[in-house]
């Protein structure tokens, strides 16, 4: 059977799971052996098997989701953090080495393995030359988009756009794509595995392959298993990406005897919208307003600092902040002199003309939060506006409350008064599987699988412990996923 267009045959033929002709693509598909077989779908997966082709490899990438669906949490991404020494077209300064150590090691409690995360920060200065390569554009910072110009480079498009073109390039290359197609057993025997189970429709296939590259994300919506580590509380989580990603691969190599690498409750979890999608609600359903306001729990009081670094660097403490309240919910407010500081929420704010007013719309008692904001007001500094800057630390702090609010304090006290409530948003965990510096899973005794490599979301905790820098689980992808796809298509191929 010839070469099978990416959208006109793959997709349209899945309309139908059953017809002759497309359980024949099937049965020809896994019928014959292959170098590699990657595991997952998203950024990961697809630089895994760009680069694996670039040595000449035969790779067969098994997605779990439709192809209207395709590239998991990837597809929800704007940008990418590497390391770079100049400005170009897409940055707007230099952001050296040095310098994204230095904020990789601030935040949470540092990296979990320093050896390899220094290794992720000197190979991301490579990457984005590695991306224009395989056909992923670029464009310059937009406004607003909270002092990421700098720092992170953005695709053009957005992450969906950025998979669509991985895709493209993929097929020139040869990579065959099955989607709708879940990967229920790895076939190990002592620290090889020689094959993969895959379902498809319902029927059974088994995959072959030298070499297996497992890319398929962390365990997020899998609520059972968040439930071992945070109980009840998980039932309360929105997960950002898909369903998809319940960790039934990361499982099955523990199983196998993997090592773990990462904190058990570590994830990368954010502020979202409280009224958005249970799942796949993506990277819309954030709320950027907590630097310029206040959150309240629902006890109408403040509990954590709203002004502690720049939001690219502290934004990801607020999933766990809000994990940790009552019924694990908050109420972030702001006022009109905030309103166009950050990008609106998706679903609109609610708003009143003075916060007795707007509690009763959030469900909060009035005194109380009334209160709260009265109590915060009176402990911003005097000339707060003169020398508040969104730009950047600006140092303008409350004094004599706690929790402190260390930088942005500007009193709320021009209406109108906006109000969102929010809740823990998991992008992605970070417990996965150990690898060494060639991505090989390194098991419970301390060998290595032979043939089996990792990389992206499922061996991130080896990097990443409880904090996250805004568009790292990029780099790690793309950094890791060049490695494994190196590393898997060597070994196949020697």
């Amino acid at each position: 059977m010839p070469p099978r267009t990416d959208r006109s045959s793959r997709y349209a033929l899945k309309q139908d799971e059953n017809s002759a002709e497309h359980l024949e693509w099937l049965r020809e598909t896994f019928d014959q052996p292959w170098d590699i077989v990657v595991i997952g779908g998203g950024n990961a997966a697809l630089v895994s098997a760009l680069s694996a082709t670039d040595l000449g490899a035969r790779v067969l990438l098994i997605e779990r989701s439709p192809w209207s669906l395709r590239g998991g949490n990837s597809r929800h991404t704007r940008n990418i953090r590497c390391a770079h020494d100049f400005a170009d077209d897409y940055v707007t300064g230099p952001y050296t080495y040095d310098e994204l150590w230095n904020d990789l090691c601030g935040i949470g409690s540092g990296p979990s393995n320093e050896r390899l995360a220094a290794f992720t920060l000197e190979q991301s200065q490579s990457a984005p030359g590695w991306m224009s390569d395989h056909g992923v554009g670029w464009q310059p910072p937009l406004t607003g988009t909270l002092n990421l110009g700098r720092t992170n480079r953005f695709f053009l498009g957005g992450g969906k756009a950025l998979i669509n073109s991985y895709h493209r390039t993929a097929e020139r290359a040869g990579v065959r794509v099955v989607y709708d197609a879940t990967v229920t057993r790895l076939l190990v025997e002592g620290d090889r595995c020689s094959s993969v189970v895959v379902e498809s429709g319902d029927r059974e296939y088994l995959a072959k392959a030298r070499s297996v590259v497992c890319a398929s994300g962390g365990f997020e919506a899998n609520i059972e298993w968040l439930s071992r580590y945070w109980g009840s509380a998980a039932e309360n989580y929105h997960i950002r990406g898909p369903r998809y990603n319940d960790g039934l691969v990361l499982q099955q190599l523990l199983d196998a005897g993997a090592a773990t690498a990462g904190e058990e409750r570590g994830f990368h979890a954010v502020a979202v919208d409280a009224r958005s999608p249970k799942f796949d609600g993506g990277i819309a359903t954030r709320l950027d307003s907590i630097p310029f306001g206040i959150t309240v729990n629902r006890e109408g009081q403040r509990f954590a600092d709203e002004g502690e670094d720049i939001w690219p660097k502290r934004y990801a403490t607020w999933g766990a902040n809000l994990a940790g309240q009552p019924d694990q919910i908050g109420y972030t407010l702001w006022d009109h002199q905030a309103d166009e500081l950050f990008l609106p929420p998706m679903y609109g704010s609610l708003s009143a003309p003075s916060i007795s007013e707007l509690a009763v719309q959030l469900g909060l008692d009035p005194t109380v939060l009334t209160e709260t904001v009265r109590v915060f007001n009176e402990a911003t500094a005097p000339d707060a506006r003169t020398r508040f800057s969104p730009a950047g630390l600006d140092g303008v702090t409350t004094a004599g409350i706690l929790p402190p609010k260390t930088n942005w304090a500007l009193p709320l006290d021009k209406p109108p008064f906006h109000g969102v409530p929010v809740r823990p948003g998991i992008t992605f965990t970070y417990m996965g599987v150990a690898v060494d510096e060639s991505a090989r899973i390194v098991r419970q005794d301390g060998s290595r699988f032979e043939n089996v490599f990792a990389a992206g979301e499922i061996m991130s905790g080896n990097i990443l412990t409880t904090g996250y820098l805004a568009g790292f689980g990029m780099t790690i992808g793309t950094v890791w996923g060049r490695v494994a796809g190196r590393e898997a298509a060597q070994l196949a191929t020697s």
